[in-house]
């Protein structure tokens, strides 16, 4: 049917380059990941303890977690005396220069606290640390 005479209208096809979004995400998702800062934590939610001799330590050093339901956490995975044993002797095999941090809890049990010191000890482990906040 014509409209007065008139050829009848082209449509025209619109088209959206999904190219330049992309790019733009892509820079963006490098820029937070380079800019992001990792830190290496026991993956439990710890309440340090308050000590006004506190102090950063520079090297990587083992994280022991103590809960205060008194479970036991390395590398993020939950582990039991024995596992704790084994993983510091392999860990100090490969780098006998590593030295532990516990981070108990300030409500946890202080026998935990010491059957893992002694665990460490036992394991070959050097240096033992006991993480708190500042004050």
């Amino acid at each position: 049917m014509d409209d007065f005479g008139l050829p009848p209208l082209k449509r025209r096809k619109v088209d959206l380059d999904m190219s330049p979004l992309i790019d733009m995400v892509f820079i963006l998702l490098i820029f937070f990941v380079v800019t992001s800062t990792f830190t290496r934590e026991t993956g439990v939610e710890i309440t340090k303890p308050q000590a006004q001799s506190a102090a950063m330590l520079e090297k990587e050093n083992i994280l022991i977690a103590i809960t205060r339901e008194g479970t036991i956490h390395i590398n993020e995975r939950q582990v039991d005396m024995a596992a704790m044993k084994d993983i510091l002797s392999q860990i100090i095999q490969r780098n006998p220069d590593r030295e532990a941090v516990l981070i108990a809890d300030k409500a946890s049990q202080t026998g935990m606290l010491v059957q893992v010191m002694d665990a460490c000890n036992v394991s070959g482990v050097k240096k033992v640390s006991i993480a708190a906040l500042a004050q």
